[in-house]
């Protein structure tokens, strides 16, 4: 049938306004359809550009050419217009070659559709073509030509093409102005921009968002905001439009409180069903941190599109409510709605953040599914996924397969081997990606010094420290953060002051890895001096660094300090954290107090493995070995498994008590009840245990039994253990395999002069001290020191450099006089120096723990404990003269020794005398 076509296409479109084809069945297109046939094919051709149907238009272009309509020229320019629309050009361009005179209508198409698709370079050749014959552009045509200019950022033309439209006076027409606003901004001349904008006379809604759009694609997201404001101001009323840029601008300021208002005028105006409107809500309350708002936003959309869902699961996983994301997941799969790479881009996120090994395999097999192998974003989420899941194999499978891997997949990798502890695998990564000559970056160095410091491989950390001053970014914060906790983690705390004094701001960061630095490598003062400076900067200290002053504290004895750290603790809200808390227990601990880490492990309200193991080996330190195993028998009743700090602390508690039957049954059944093998510290223990109850011959059998060759620690015990019960033999034996292990340390060759001492071999003493002087070895001196008010004092043998030094002996004396009344004799047995008697008494009294005590009976408040530190392990002549001592002054004498802590009150001592 002639007229089938119509029929089919009236089927298709069914225009409501077209009254021509209300009784299209009857139309004969050879009569009087005939006489107007540019009416309807017209129509017919818009309603194929309106849809995009290009084979129906092609279906019209040759009816009208077999009917001979093809040739008027109105129709040529709806079939160049339908072509262009449709995205077929070659067959628009050969319509206009072919046309006699073709006109503007028809060149302004093509070039507007040359633009629509993004050919700039097309678009502007065509202009060329169409200036050659003499066409001039319109103030349909301008806009385009401009917008050509704008997506190749043709600075040049642009100002060309803004010169034409002065001299044909179209530059006054709102499209035109609007559109070279747009084009000046978008090649970077902003002010050029604002300065045309201003220009325009009447100013409407469209030039607004022409310049807001400007703005906001340079993030210039304040100055959007005010622009916004002007436009209200000026009495221009926004569209919908105008307030989605303007939510993007307030989530790219996370501004909730404006994001508020505009909502309110989003409602007020009756935009907030608009879609666009509702997804520019969700995201704007999402990056302001009010998700709950944004979900809120997300349950009001009717029929959300694939941009909204993307929104509101984005919006979860970046708030951490990774379950709800995953769940709202399901929902837009229920719904109809199929994800894209950018969904399970966020998905992956929750599942990695949560540990979902099952669902994030499942999600893997989606994006095969997709053909996503050459999508980097997605390919860097999986890496990051498995990471976090611990698959490590996997993440390297998923990085070997992307066939180009940028920096940001290497960093994923690397940081992923970092973050499972595999430290040495995301060192050799970056080895590979050097010498690759692939470029890296801070986050690299970053990373790969997190690892270097966990080795503490120096060496590397010098090299990296090289490359980053190498490569320019050895400015960047983190960079200089990460040198700074490498070298303190390496013990190298010189480099590390060094950075930390040329970095060029105050932080939190720095602060925290140069303290903790300090505290762990023994400099407990210097750490306190830094939190002090922080102070003084007014940064507010976090959990991390309370934890590791405390820490310092505890290895000063430093008390007073530790408790105003704790009043600090409770201050600033740490009191909750873990790592304070059992921080906390362990600086009581050490300080001598173990009443105060009992309440501070009550406090904990979540105890793990390191805050009962803290308190189970203060218990042993402070000599209360069966409150100890009490403490560990409860800790097994709360389900807590015990690892082998823990068992250490409780052998240690039977040793320190002599409990050798309690100690050996937890020795033998460990690895059975508990899945731990014993290691050196155990055996050390159990051997420690068994010399000091007299049972050496049993300790040698220990040795002897060990599956593997035994350490310093073990022959130290067992040395320690030969001098208490004067065993020259075992005494030998351990001290000459502590001259091959430990060839540098003096107390071997001093527990041994010891030994023969006690056995009056005087011939085997000298040569001990002259293999000291031929080794160049030099007996570590005796120091002792003590807390008041927050200054720490120190004292060696026979010190007299304290400016209160004549007060300190003085009160020796007077000590000295009473002692003797009550019964107390120096033991002079223990003095190896060649003198008499009398210089031996003297040189007992003048011991570095002696003066300590003395100077803090005189420097703090009566009946206030003293708490004294030493070096050494405390002398018995020393363990007996504060036995005296504390009865006479009616005070708490508190020994910390380099063993354990001795508490001397009402003339007996927590160890029993047994130490």
């Amino acid at each position: 049938m002639p007229h089938s076509i119509f029929q089919r296409l009236y089927l298709r479109f069914k225009p409501p306004t077209i009254q021509t084809f209300a009784s299209v069945a009857a139309l004969d297109l050879t009569s009087e359809y005939s006489t107007q046939p540019s009416i309807s094919y017209s129509t017919l051709l818009s309603q194929c550009v309106a849809t995009k149907s290009l084979n129906l238009g092609m279906e019209v272009h040759a009816h009208m050419i077999k009917f001979g309509f093809s040739k008027n020229q109105s129709l040529r320019n709806h079939l160049v217009t339908m072509y262009s629309k449709c995205h077929h050009f070659g067959f628009a361009r050969k319509l206009i070659d072919q046309s006699p005179e073709p006109d503007l209508v028809s060149w302004s198409a093509l070039i507007s559709g040359f633009v629509q698709s993004g050919l700039a370079n097309e678009a502007l050749s065509a202009l060329s073509d169409m200036s050659m014959l003499g066409v001039k552009c319109n103030e349909f045509t301008f806009p385009s030509i401009l917008k050509a200019c704008s997506i190749k950022k043709d600075l040049n033309m642009g100002k060309k093409i803004h010169g034409m439209t002065v001299v044909t006076g179209f530059d006054s027409d709102g499209f035109v102005a609007n559109a070279l606003v747009v084009m000046y901004a978008k090649c970077g001349q902003l002010g050029e921009s604002r300065r045309l904008f201003g220009t325009i006379e009447e100013r409407n809604v469209v030039s607004w968002n022409a310049l807001f759009s400007c703005y906001m694609q340079s993030d210039f997201y304040v100055e959007v905001v005010d622009l916004f404001k002007n436009m209200v101001w000026g009495g221009v009323s926004p569209n919908e439009f105008s307030l989605s840029i303007v939510l993007n601008a307030c989530a790219g300021l996370q501004d909730g409180g404006i994001g508020r208002m505009l909502h309110g005028i989003l409602v007020k105006l009756g935009h907030d069903s608009d879609q666009f409107s509702k997804n520019a809500l969700v995201d704007m309350y999402s990056k302001a941190g009010e998700s709950e708002d944004a979900v809120a936003v997300f349950r009001e959309i009717m029929h959300p599109d694939i941009v909204s869902w993307n929104a509101v699961i984005a919006c979860c996983v970046l708030h951490e409510c990774n379950d709800l994301a995953l769940m709202l997941l399901d929902e837009m799969k229920s719904s109809g709605t199929c994800p894209n790479l950018f969904t399970l881009s966020s998905a992956l996120k929750a599942c990695a953040a949560m540990g979902l090994r099952d669902l994030g395999r499942q999600l893997h097999s989606s994006l095969i599914k997709m053909d996503t192998n050459s999508d980097l974003f997605s390919g860097v989420g999986l890496i990051d996924m498995y990471s976090k899941c611990e698959m490590m194999d996997d993440a390297r499978r998923a990085f070997e397969l992307m066939p180009k891997k940028d920096i940001i997949a290497w960093n994923a990798l690397i940081s992923g081997y970092s973050l499972c502890g595999d430290d040495l695998e995301a060192v050799s990564l970056f080895a590979k990606l050097y010498h690759e000559d692939t470029d890296f970056n801070q986050t690299t160095l970053s990373t790969v010094l997190k690892s270097v410091a966990s080795l503490m491989a120096i060496k590397l950390c010098k090299q990296l420290h090289a490359l980053s001053i190498k490569y320019g970014i050895y400015s960047d914060f983190y960079v200089i953060n990460s040198l700074l906790d490498a070298y303190g983690k390496c013990n190298y705390i010189g480099e590390a002051s060094k950075i930390f004094e040329e970095r060029t701001w105050e932080d939190l960061v720095a602060y925290t890895s140069i303290i903790t630095a300090y505290s762990q490598y023994g400099d407990g003062e210097e750490a306190l001096k830094l939190y002090l400076q922080m102070q003084y900067a007014d940064i507010k200290p976090d959990a991390f660094v309370c934890s590791s002053l405390l820490n310092a504290c505890a290895n000063l004895s430093a008390y007073e300090q530790g408790k105003q750290l704790h009043v600090h603790t409770i201050k600033f809200g740490f009191m909750s954290d873990i790592f304070a808390s059992n921080s906390l227990v362990n600086m009581y601990s050490k300080c001598g107090s173990i009443e105060d880490a009992d309440r501070a492990f009550s406090e904990i309200p979540k105890r793990g493995i390191v805050s009962w193991s803290a308190m189970i080996g203060g218990l042993a330190q402070h000599g209360q070995g069966k409150q100890a195993l009490q403490l560990f028998s409860q800790m097994l009743e709360d389900g807590v498994p015990p690892n082998h700090i823990t068992l250490v602390s409780v052998l240690c508690a039977c040793n320190h008590c002599g409990l050798v039957n309690e100690g050996k049954r937890y020795f033998e059944t460990m690895e059975e009840r508990f899945g731990i093998k014993p290691t050196q510290e155990h055996y050390a223990c159990m051997i420690d245990l068994l010399g000091r109850s007299g049972k050496l011959n049993e300790a040698m059998e220990v040795v002897n039994s060990m599956p593997f060759e035994a350490d310093a620690s073990v022959w130290g015990a067992l040395l320690g253990a030969a001098r208490i019960h004067k065993n020259i033999e075992v005494g030998q034996k351990a001290a000459e395999m502590l001259f091959v292990l430990e060839p540098e340390k003096s107390g071997t060759h001093v527990l041994l002069a010891n030994i023969y001492a006690s056995a009056g071999m005087w011939e085997n003493v000298a040569k001990v001290r002259k293999l000291m002087r031929e080794s160049n070895v030099k007996k570590e001196p005796g120091m002792s020191w003590l807390e008041v008010k927050d200054k720490v004092y120190t004292f060696i043998v026979g010190d007299r450099s304290h400016c209160r030094s004549d007060e300190i002996y003085a009160k020796l004396d007077e000590l000295s006089g009473l002692l003797s009344k009550v019964g107390y004799t120096p033991i002079i047995d223990i003095d190896l120096h060649n003198v008499n008697q009398s210089e031996k008494e003297k040189l007992l009294y003048h011991h570095s723990e002696k003066l300590a005590v003395a100077f803090g009976l005189i420097a703090t408040p009566p009946r206030a404990p003293i708490r004294v530190k030493k070096n050494l392990r405390v002398c018995i002549d020393c363990h007996t003269f504060f036995k005296f001592v504390c009865k006479i002054v009616s005070r708490e004498i508190i020994v910390r020794d380099i063993n354990r802590f001795h508490h001397f009150k009402d003339g007996s001592c927590s160890c029993g005398d047994y130490w």
